[in-house]
């Protein structure tokens, strides 16, 4: 009775079903789970499931992850569970090809995917998108022929090819992402994990399966004529990590015994002996051939990448276990990013997120240098153990072919500079396999786009890709650096910046089908067009004549030299393409994102490196925007005005840039629809791969039945002008350079280059007359060109040398020169033209003196608790010094000694809160045993002196880049609250057509709202309070330059009428105060500072009488005794009095302190420009 009411009880029976394979599932039953079994099962979870509209709660179900799992450990084939003929139909089949793919995904099962991606089930049911492209032919090299497999006799052949090694693993790489989206289209989230899995267990795969072919193949290495370097690496890979299992415990064993030494083996058993072989592996292959050591690399070097690689593979594990999915932080609402609710509404979403990160991602300290030395030491000394390779040759007299098994790599020494250096050498066996298959820089695919918005970032370490581990920040490792920043975001102080890297990551993008098809036709010919380098190098080789002199043997070395880094860079730039196209065509049809992080001045990048939007004209025409938008009239006036921009005429008004298009409709028609067969008119263009893509975008809105109503997902831009120059104009008020960069409104734009250049012209016309010679040389041939890299680098720094070499590239270019009157043409003009930008842009250049003098007076500035502990230090150093009687030391004094103390850098923080802190410091290298040699290496989390000059000069460079980075990030931001698309190139900014003008409007409105927060005096009196108390030694401004450049700036040293008495050499900067007031703090009262003055007068006064000085110069190098000469020459001895000199008045100095912000320059003095005029100005951004 109870059986018949059961019997229509559909709970009941799919209960009972899940409670038997349970049980068997536990093996309380004599019958095992079969294929069948999982399949019938996983019929029941798609019918019956969560997911089900029959769904039937309450039925003990079997998740497909756990399914997947018995079926994995049971070995029970994963095709011989899809195959099972309980599925009726296909359609059935393809779904459970998705549910197990995508439990596959969650467990990081990347071989599984890729197995099921290969069935044919699914093949039927989902389109490939990629069938119809044509594959990209690669970066072909010849194969090398054996010298037996040819005759001289024989008919010259054809030349055989092959595809490299790394662009054969980024192929392996990409496919499962072509996998992932056959079997997961709906599921990018799975398929982004899939993305980010670690690229070694795909390499451990593939290593192993081609050694397998060989086995079957009855091949090994010993017999064949071409040694495979795949089949090396397997064979080292199976004895190195057998060889590291045994060495892991040894050193456990040795530790257990010695607790006082450095314990390495927990970092060792962080990461799996397989993994830890094939990244000693990939890491060395990878670096061969760098740091100027040809067939090897630098030992150095090779530890601490290894030791790092192992460091972030952990990471990277740990990342992936912590699969959270994390609460989306979109666009805010009505109050924007900039109202106090606003703001305080983002932290606080961006505290719970955090605290829902917090139990998922472990935190790990970042390694020493010195670890990471002495992991990579050990890693590649049992490398270099297990490492063999065959070699064979013909002995010449028998024919007999003679085998040697020999070590794959080997430690030796080399000379460099006068220094011996460590390196690690490739057997010559080895390079001439990597000579083919090259791995360098590529055997580890580089980050790629996402097929999900990035994940929001939280953190310094908590953003961007969602299981591996990236930086906000990008920066050499600077523990002050990332201290601030941590500091920084702890306090919630950086939330706008983070916020906009999510503003900027979120920006959905897509493949230009259009531009990629003529772009992979072009690539596949070999033919040179659009800047797309060629595929054979057609320059002719340079030919040495017959019987050539030594004039005419040097002109062939030359041009030998530059014919072979042309070729070179011929090849490096087909590399780099094969490699976007590669990614473009594996990404047909995906809706991608780039996650985005800043550089320690605040400005973005995307992460993904190959292919992106700031990359070159080809990445930015294979890239459009994911979501269109209806172009509207504005929109395609827009859309015109672009067009004739990417063409190269951008100097005319707007309207007549529009009249240029509907001049050339016709070139551009035929452009959009014969782009290779027809004129090729778009070639021409400034960008022709952007050109092109935006010929197709007006074609088709042309010839659409509304164009006004035409969906177009073109980016159009809107650039600065000369936008470092625009930032210096408004900071000072600068009238006339403004009118010259677009702040002031005009009728037409203004062309800072040309004026420069016109102004170069008058200032050569005036020379001729005085008999300048390359004045004559130059007149008439300056162009826009030419002048326009100096002018735009000017504002960043640039230095005489540099403008002569970027002016000597371009002079070189116009083919219009003597080879001899290059170099001097070069020079005389780049004088020329930043002596034309000082006269033209003089608010600029005082800005730049005050920025420069303020950070070099910061990287000379000393803690004030430091000085006392500094100089009792010296006392008892130079005690103990007389008290040993070494005549080998050398000594120091008291203003070189101080120096050492000199270590602050120049750290300011930007309008958004980011803090920025300048890395330049003079290394400090430290001395590291590893089990391979001694190795130096510089440790960031060491105390070192900083860089004065690098400080000084790199600051107004770089404070002009973080503004630039606030005004981008500000727009990205407003961008985002007016539900607009975004994306910029630094000064660069792209929308959709139809939001132009609102774009603009956004643009103009954060300009003003920056620059009216008065930029510089903010930065003043930030130094003035963040180094209230540092103090600068008057020792360190006697060399008079300086103090000359701060009495020019407006700076002045207050001083009582007897300190004056003893401060000649600083005079020009000093005060006298009439009423006793002083801002120099004198320490000599001390005792001890008193003793020592006394002792280091009288020692110099002595040394200036004798000659016999005790203090070598600066940098000198330490000297054997060697027997004096009695006689000295007149101007010997000149010069001995001069530096005696000089050290005594360092020595009448000492003890004498000025505060920092007392020495500061005041501001320069602002002028009459009113920032708010760029309302009216129509191209300051255009």
């Amino acid at each position: 009775m109870g059986m018949s009411k059961a019997a229509d009880n559909r709970e009941f029976w799919i209960d009972c079903a899940w409670e038997l394979f349970t049980t068997m599932e536990a093996g309380q039953e004599k019958v095992e789970p079969s294929a069948g079994t999982y399949a019938t099962m996983l019929k029941a979870w798609i019918r019956f499931g969560p997911d089900s509209p029959n769904y039937v709660p309450d039925t003990g179900a079997v998740p497909p992850v756990d399914m997947l799992i018995s079926i994995l450990n049971r070995d029970i084939p994963i095709e011989n569970v899809v195959a099972d003929r309980v599925f009726e139909t296909s359609s059935e089949a393809a779904e459970v090809i998705k549910l197990l793919s995508k439990a596959a995904a969650d467990l990081g099962h990347t071989e599984v995917i890729a197995r099921l991606g290969q069935t044919e089930a699914i093949g039927a049911h989902y389109e490939d998108i990629l069938a119809d492209i044509p594959e990209v032919m690669p970066v072909m090299r010849v194969k090398k022929k054996e010298p037996s497999e040819s005759s001289s006799g024989e008919e010259e052949q054809e030349p055989e090819y092959e595809v490299p090694f790394n662009l054969s693993n980024l192929r392996r790489h990409l496919s499962r992402v072509c996998f992932a989206r056959r079997v997961l289209p709906e599921d990018v989230a799975a398929r982004q994990k899939l993305l980010e899995d670690t690229v070694y267990e795909t390499a451990m795969d593939r290593l192993k399966h081609e050694s397998d072919v060989f086995e079957q193949l009855g091949l090994d290495t010993g017999h064949m004529r071409q040694p495979d370097l795949r089949r090396w690496m397997w064979d080292w890979h199976t004895k190195l990590q057998e060889r590291l299992q045994e060495e892991i415990k040894n050193i456990e064993l040795i530790e257990n015994k010695k607790e006082d030494r450095l314990q390495l083996s927990p970092y060792l058993s962080l990461v799996k002996p397989e993994r830890l072989s094939l990244i000693t592996i990939f890491e060395i292959m990878r670096l061969q051939g760098s740091g100027g050591v040809s067939e090897g690399m630098k030992t150095t070097r090779a530890l601490i990448a290894v030791g790092k690689a192992v460091e972030n593979e952990y990471k990277a594990q740990i990342c992936k276990k912590n699969n959270i999915i994390l609460p989306s932080i979109g666009r805010l609402g009505d109050n924007g990013y900039f109202s106090n609710l606003g703001y305080n509404s983002l932290l606080e979403r961006r505290i719970v997120a955090a605290r829902h990160m917090s139990d998922g991602e472990a935190w790990t300290a970042t390694w020493t240098q010195a670890t990471r030395a002495k992991i990579g030491g050990i890693l590649v000394e049992c490398l270099m153990d297990v490492a063999k390779v065959t070699r064979s040759a013909t002995h010449k007299v028998t024919n007999e072919i003679l085998t040697e098994v020999q070590p794959a790599f080997h430690h030796s020494y080399e000379h460099s500079r006068g220094q011996k250096l460590g390196v690690i050498r490739l057997n010559p066996a080895v390079s001439e396999r990597l000579a083919n298959d090259n791995v360098r820089d590529t055997i580890h695919p580089r980050h790629l786009p996402m097929l999900v918005k990035p994940k929001p970032w939280l953190g310094l370490k908590k953003g961007g890709y969602m299981f591996s581990e990236v930086s906000a920040m990008r920066f050499k490792e600077s523990i002050e650096q990332q201290s601030y920043l941590n500091h920084a975001s702890e306090l919630g102080n950086v939330e706008l910046v983070y916020a906009g890297l999510d503003v900027l990551g979120s920006t959905p993008w897509q493949i230009n089908r259009k531009v990629f098809d003529v772009v992979l036709k072009v690539w596949n010919s070999g033919e040179k067009l659009g800047k797309l380098p060629p595929a054979v190098f057609a320059d002719p080789e340079p030919v040495l004549p017959e019987g050539a002199d030594i004039k005419t043997r040097t002109t062939y070395i030359h041009r030998m030299k530059g014919w072979t880094q042309a070729k070179a860079n011929n090849h490096s730039d087909r590399c780099s393409v094969n490699y976007k196209i590669e990614i473009a065509r594996t990404f047909l049809g995906d809706t991608i994102y780039f996650p985005h992080n800043i550089d320690f001045r605040g400005r973005a990048y995307p992460i993904p490196p190959h292919l992106n939007h700031i990359g070159n004209d080809l990445s930015r025409g294979l890239l459009i925007f994911a979501e269109s938008k209806p172009l509207g009239e504005r929109g395609l006036r827009w859309l015109q005005i672009h067009l004739a921009n990417l063409y190269g005429y951008d100097k005319a008004n707007f309207d007549e840039r529009v009249q240029f298009v509907q001049d050339h409709l016709d070139d551009i028609y035929d452009s959009a629809t014969k782009p290779l067969e027809g004129r090729r008119w778009w070639i021409h263009a400034d960008d022709p791969w952007q050109c092109l893509s935006a010929c197709m975008e007006l074609h088709a809105a042309l010839t659409s039945e509304n164009p006004i109503e035409y969906e177009s997902c073109l980016p159009v831009h809107q650039d600065g002008t000369c936008n470092g120059l625009q930032h210096y104009a408004a900071l000072g008020g600068d009238s006339r350079g403004a009118q010259q960069v677009n702040l002031s409104a005009g009728e037409r734009p203004s062309d800072v280059y040309t004026y420069v250049g016109n102004m170069a012209e008058e200032i050569i016309k005036r020379d001729i007359a005085k008999g300048e010679k390359y004045a004559a040389v130059l007149q008439g041939k300056i162009t826009r060109k030419i002048v326009k890299q100096t002018v735009m680098t000017t504002v960043y720094g640039v230095t005489f040398i540099g403008a002569r070499e970027q002016i000597e590239r371009q002079i070189k270019l116009t083919k219009q020169f003597e080879e001899e009157d290059v170099w001097g043409a070069s020079a005389y003009l780049a004088k020329v033209v930043l002596g034309c930008i000082g006269d033209l842009f003089t608010g600029a250049k005082d800005i730049q003196l005050w920025l420069t003098l303020c950070a070099r007076l910061i990287s000379k500035a000393i803690p004030e608790d430091r000085i006392a502990e500094s100089l009792a230090e010296y006392r008892a150093r130079k005690i103990q010094r007389e008290k040993s009687k070494s005549k080998k030391k050398k000594t120091e004094l008291p203003h070189e000694f101080l120096r050492k103390e000199q270590m602050t850098s120049v750290v300011w923080t930007t309008p958004l809160g980011l803090p920025i802190v300048q890395p330049y410091r003079k290394p400090n290298r430290k001395q590291i045993v590893t089990s391979m040699q001694t190795v130096y290496i510089s440790d960031p989390n060491s105390p070192s002196e900083v860089n004065t000059m690098k400080q000084a000069s790199a600051f107004p460079p770089n404070f002009i880049h973080s503004l630039d980075a606030t005004h981008m990030m500000l727009t990205a931001l407003e961008c985002r609250t007016q539900g607009l698309t975004f994306a910029a190139v630094h000064d660069s900014y792209w929308t959709h057509a139809c939001d132009i003008d609102e774009m603009s409007g956004i643009i103009r409105d954060t300009f003003i709202a920056l620059h009216s927060s008065d930029v510089l005096k903010k930065l003043h009196d930030e130094f003035k309070e963040r180094y209230q108390n540092y103090k600068i030694p008057l020792a360190s401004l006697h060399t008079g330059v300086l103090a000359k450049a701060l009495k020019q700036a407006g700076s002045r040293i207050t001083v009582t009428p007897e300190q004056a008495q003893s401060l000649p050499s600083i005079a020009n900067l000093v005060d006298v105060s009439k009423t006793g007031n002083s801002s120099i703090q004198d320490n000599a009262d001390s005792v001890d500072l008193k003793a020592l003055l006394v002792d280091l007068a009288q020692e110099r006064k002595a040394a200036t009488a004798t000659g016999n000085s005790k203090y070598p110069e600066e940098h000198e190098e330490e000297l054997e005794e060697e027997e004096e000469e009695d006689w000295e020459s007149p101007r010997s001895k000149a010069a001995r009095l001069r530096k005696a000199s000089a050290d005594l008045q360092s020595i009448e100095l000492l003890g004498k302190f000025v505060n920092l912000v007392d020495l500061l320059p005041p501001l320069p003095k602002k002028g009459d420009f009113k920032v708010e005029a760029i309302k009216a100005s129509q191209y300051f951004f255009s």
